[in-house]
């Protein structure tokens, strides 16, 4: 009998019988199904270990085929203000969505890192919503393998700090544009983005007049 210890985030959770749960975990080493069995029933004990926007410390026993037995489940942290804010709660859930989806074409044990982060900076209000949708797309995109350049334009020339761009779609990546609204001040916060935490860009002094650019910019890179 093989037993993985490990940290773990609910991505999916699927009724099984009259009291089971077929359970889609993402932890550091990957995507985790495991059949979590009586959790359905009142007085489970792994029933408070498995709930969304949590991280939690779990033991998966090995079993048949891919499917594991999950045989404890200790919450670890509830990131309870998520469930406060309408707007945060449905990013909240668009971000376990694509994770789930892009895991599933790219497997990567960097998709744990970049839900925690964004579970994180959802769950505290001092840091805005838009900022954290833009860590996660930034995030997201170089994780699918489509990372913004945020060196050179499409042409393939240094971007100056003197200088305007915008979004080329077609082409993902930002072009020269005298009416561009992608500035220099944009450019260099995006690169804070692309390796900061959200608990230090929230220290950024400034942030709150090219928010707005930088989200529109991450959304449209990431196209989810």
């Amino acid at each position: 009998m093989t037993l993985l210890r490990t940290r773990a985030m609910v991505l999916r959770r699927t009724n099984y019988g009259e009291a089971d749960r077929i359970i889609q975990f993402l932890t550091p080493e990957g995507k985790k199904s495991v059949m979590v069995k009586g959790v359905r029933r009142e007085k489970s004990k792994l029933a408070g270990g498995v709930e969304l926007f949590a991280v939690t410390d779990i033991v998966i026993r090995s079993g048949k085929g891919e499917l594991g037995i999950l045989t404890s489940a200790r919450l670890v942290h509830f990131y309870r203000h998520i469930m406060e804010d309408y707007d945060r709660l449905q990013f909240g859930y668009e971000a376990i969505k694509q994770v789930t989806k892009a895991s599933e074409m790219v497997d990567e044990p960097e998709w744990y890192d970049v839900l925690f982060e964004t579970f994180k900076g959802l769950d505290a209000h001092s840091v805005s919503l838009q900022l954290t949708q833009t860590w996660f797309y930034l995030h997201y995109a170089e994780l699918m393998g489509v990372q913004l350049s945020l060196s050179n334009d499409i042409a393939g020339q240094p971007l100056q700090a003197g200088e305007r761009y915008t979004y080329d779609v077609a082409e993902r990546g930002l072009r020269l544009s005298a009416s561009g609204e992608i500035t220099a001040d944009h450019i260099k916060f995006m690169r804070l983005v692309s390796v900061k935490s959200l608990e230090t860009l929230v220290q950024v002094g400034g942030i709150e007049q090219i928010l707005a650019e930088c989200f529109l910019l991450a959304r449209q890179h990431a196209a989810v």
